[in-house]
């Protein structure tokens, strides 16, 4: 009986001791590099802004950020594989618009369901500039709409990539302003920049990070920004919506997601140290000055965020009779 009752015991401590292991795991959190991934190449602004936020987050966190830029498919492929990964809290994703809320409207096949991902905290909100070659004689949203109508279907404006917001955007201006120009999709902003400054496409729709400095040298034109409201960062570039398009609004953002069936309080722990990251007045004051605007939120705001802005885009697609290229 004696040897009975010590098994017993035994096997009960060994099943304690098992049960407690996640949550110990858990508790030490982390203890390896965590790996982010960016759905743009390096240069726009979701590499930017998650740059800017590495060493405040690194220090809080007490462990080092492994930053993977994975562009294409308007972010598709960098979600997918986030989507896959193992849900330790060791791969994150840098999430855009595009890819929660629009690429779902425009695309059959998607590559993951939103249900695949876990939101953290969204990052930054971040309005676009319609930009022009510095050869083109367009310096206003009517001067372009007159020179798009004088050659109905023989210009061109680059975005961002297919089912992004920056696509998004291209293809509201032309539909508002009813006029026919190719859209051109380039793998992230930084590529779209690089042709429309070689004028190899005469127009481009690009977020701030991609263009300020080249508007400011005088190389681009910028044409109007995207957002209801001037840019602290571009004040003399008048928006869209005052230049003759009433009610044009469109900004971007990006948000840090996760696997789903990531722990909650892995989840909480990296929602507190972006969070901190973007609320530090030094970060937030850098980040503005790129052309965005920090916006921490809990990881509940945030998936009610992209709900949200799920059901706005997929309203304006439907009216808007947009398409994926």
């Amino acid at each position: 009986m004696f040897h009975v009752a010590r098994r017993r015991i035994l096997a009960a401590l060994t099943a304690a001791s098992f049960a407690m292991l996640p949550l110990a795991a858990q508790a030490a959190y982390p203890e390896q590099l965590i790996k982010i991934i960016v759905t743009f190449p390096p240069g726009g602004s979701a590499d930017t802004v998650i740059r800017a936020l590495e060493p405040l987050v690194t220090a809080e966190l007490k462990q080092g950020l492994v930053i993977e830029n994975r562009a294409g498919a308007g972010g598709n492929i960098g979600m997918a594989a986030v989507a896959q990964s193992k849900p330790d809290g060791y791969t994150l994703g840098v999430a855009p618009a595009g890819a929660l809320t629009v690429n779902p409207h425009l695309n059959a096949a998607m590559p993951f369901a939103l249900k695949d991902l876990a939101p953290i905290t969204l990052l930054a909100e971040i309005p676009f500039v319609l930009v022009a070659s510095a050869n083109i004689p367009a310096r206003t949203p009517a001067e372009t709409i007159a020179l798009a109508k004088a050659k109905p279907g023989g210009l061109s404006i680059g975005h961002g990539g297919n089912s992004t917001a920056m696509h998004l955007t291209a293809a509201l201006f032309t539909h508002r302003s009813g006029i026919a120009m190719e859209l051109v999709p380039y793998r992230g902003t930084a590529p779209a920049a690089v042709d429309v400054l070689a004028g190899h496409v005469p127009f481009a729709v690009l977020d701030i990070p991609a263009s300020r400095q080249l508007i400011l040298e005088g190389k681009l034109n910028a044409i109007g920004v995207s957002s209801a409201r001037r840019l602290a960062s571009l004040p003399d570039v008048p928006t869209l919506a005052e230049s003759g398009l009433a009610g044009f609004e469109s900004v971007g953002w990006f948000g840090l997601v996760a696997p789903a069936g990531t722990p909650a309080d892995v989840i909480a722990r990296l929602n507190d140290a972006f969070t901190k990251a973007l609320k530090d007045p030094v970060v937030a004051e850098k980040i503005r000055t790129l052309g965005a605007e920090p916006a921490p939120t809990s990881p509940e705001q945030f998936g009610r965020f992209i709900q949200d802005e799920s059901a706005k885009w997929g309203k304006l697609i439907s009216e808007a009779g947009i398409k994926a290229n």
